[in-house]
């Protein structure tokens, strides 16, 4: 299990990687057309309609709203080609066409059994005996994808889709065909196994889909009255499964489906906590955004702009005088990297495993600022991180009656006194050996100093068991993940964490992760170089 949530979250990463991208053009865009700002600093003459940046800047909104309003298809593509372990583009073709043909299949499907846009409003159940609220979670279930009737199955639709094209892909990208069938041998074969499924799939989906919607709509619902309390634990339990990185398998799902809440926005119904806030960020009729869109998203500014940066400087304070110059240019880099860009991994992985305990608090600390933020209505949005990159686009640009991002100025400073003074007894109390305390096991390598080692690629593979115990190699920011065929095989810790200077490993099944910061995507392309 642990493999398989180890390569789903690695192959969620693919599609997640566009976003940030466009999200910064749907913030500057929306933020620089709207109306109200232009004309409260007096800029129509500079940014009003008719100008070339108006051009412009809408372009760029129009480019991002784009890429957020065909996510489910985006999902499929990106998932089936990163969970290929051949044929990786064949398998995003696939996906495509697979995708289509099913929202198509279940359009059929629908009108079959008499189900219309018609027959399908809220005006309709009403007619039926419905309540104004029955008739609306009903009415919800259909909707439109690509222009097709169909339901509002979205996100989840195009990762089902993605992980069945990619198994197909796995199972039949070398399939051979009788002699007279053999144009259609090997890879040929994926496109047409993936539509039949997809076509099953969508034969399958109008009759248990509006069971399922409700059921989930019940579970949001119900999760949307533990307010705080349940914003609390997902803000902790997402922290913690940050360190075997199941956390990327786990937060799109509230991100970007019904898990996650759904609104209406201009007209159109929305499912999905970052889908509502750029939804409603493309919406120059939105006067405040919805917390309850943003809350599995907006506590981390918290933590990761101001806490984390905090723990680094109580680090700093209580390393050995000797090691201060070298442990300070390390943890002021990580410091830096949280609060610019929200990547927390740098600084969490010099103290995790030499005191977790100071995870276990970092983590109780996050949960906390996630439940505060929620019940402070602040609504501020985020591409992939919450440092101050996105903190400027969609909460200081948008402005404190959008967004109440005041309340995360207001806090900060508490916030980083607290992770300070909390790390710093700690460490001190229980002789944690942090970064630069005594213990000369406790090493320090910085990015420059792995780069300088000029590091033995065979090496790494050897301890990774050998080119034949390899399955799959792949990383994300600062992970080595790799699927090897006996775990057996793989070095132990101490060889990691020697002469390979790795700062921490992780084993479960047959996944392996080894933690080597910024050092891990170059490794992965090394080893894939010569495998």
């Amino acid at each position: 299990m642990f493999e398989k949530l180890q390569r789903l979250g690695k192959a969620f990463m693919i599609p997640i990687a566009v976003l940030p991208i466009a999200g910064l053009m749907l913030g500057i865009g929306s933020a620089f057309t709207n109306g109200l700002m232009i004309e409260t600093y007096g800029l129509t003459w500079l940014l009003g309609e008719g100008t070339f940046l108006y051009y412009v800047l809408s372009t760029m909104a129009a480019i991002g709203n784009v890429v957020f309003g065909n996510l489910p298809l985006i999902f499929a593509v990106g998932i089936a080609s990163g969970l290929a372990l051949q044929e990786k583009g064949a398998a995003g073709l696939s996906a495509a066409i697979s995708f289509v043909v099913m929202h198509s299949v279940i359009g059929k499907v629908l009108s079959f059994l008499g189900h219309t846009p018609e027959t399908t409003s809220i005006d309709y159940f009403v007619s039926q005996g419905m309540n104004a609220v029955e008739a609306a979670k009903q009415a919800n279930v259909y909707g439109y994808e690509l222009g097709m009737f169909s339901v509002r199955i979205g996100v989840l639709g195009g990762i089902i889709i993605g992980i069945v094209v990619a198994f197909l892909t796995n199972k039949y990208y070398d399939k051979k065909m009788p002699e007279a069938l053999s144009f259609f041998s090997g890879v040929r074969f994926v496109p047409i196994i993936s539509v039949l499924a997809a076509s099953l799939i969508g034969a399958v989906i109008p009759f248990v889909w509006p069971y399922v919607h409700l059921g989930i709509s019940t579970f949001a619902e119900f999760f949307g009255k533990t307010g705080p309390i349940g914003v609390f634990f997902y803000g902790f339990f997402m922290r913690l499964l940050n360190i075997f990185g199941l956390h990327h398998a786990i937060y799109p799902l509230f991100w970007f489906t019904s898990l996650g809440g759904e609104m209406e926005v201009a007209g159109r119904l929305v499912q999905g906590g970052q889908n509502i806030f750029f939804a409603q960020l493309a919406d120059p009729n939105t006067l405040r955004f919805s917390a309850e869109g943003t809350k599995f998203f907006t506590g981390g500014y918290l933590p990761m702009m101001f806490g984390l940066p905090a723990a680094a400087y109580a680090m700093y304070k209580v390393a050995d005088t000797k090691n201060k110059k070298l442990v300070g240019g390390l943890l002021f880099s990580a410091a830096l990297t949280s609060f610019l860009t929200g990547i927390t991994e740098p600084i969490e992985f010099t103290f995790l495993f030499v005191a977790p305990a100071l995870y276990g608090i970092h983590a109780l600390l996050e949960g906390i600022a996630y439940a505060v933020l929620y019940m402070l209505d602040v609504a501020v949005g985020v591409t992939f991180s919450r440092g101050i990159i996105d903190f400027t686009l969609f909460g200081l640009l948008q402005g404190n009656a959008k967004t109440n991002f005041i309340w995360i100025l207001i806090l900060g400073i508490p916030t980083a006194l607290i992770y300070y003074y909390v790390f710093k007894t700690l460490i001190l109390k229980f002789n944690f050996k942090t970064p630069g305390r005594g213990d000369e096991e406790v090493k320090l390598y910085s990015k420059k100093d792995v780069l300088a080692k000029d590091m033995d690629i065979e090496l790494v593979i050897d301890a990774l068991g050998g080119r034949e115990n390899l399955v799959d190699v792949d990383a994300c920011i600062t992970r080595l993940r790799v699927t090897v065929k006996d775990v057996s095989k793989v070095a132990d810790d101490a060889t990691w964490k020697g002469e390979l200077k790795a700062r921490g490993v992780f084993r479960k099944g047959n996944g392996v992760q080894v933690v080597y910061g910024a050092l891990a995507e170059v490794l992965k392309n090394d080893i894939n170089k010569v495998r």
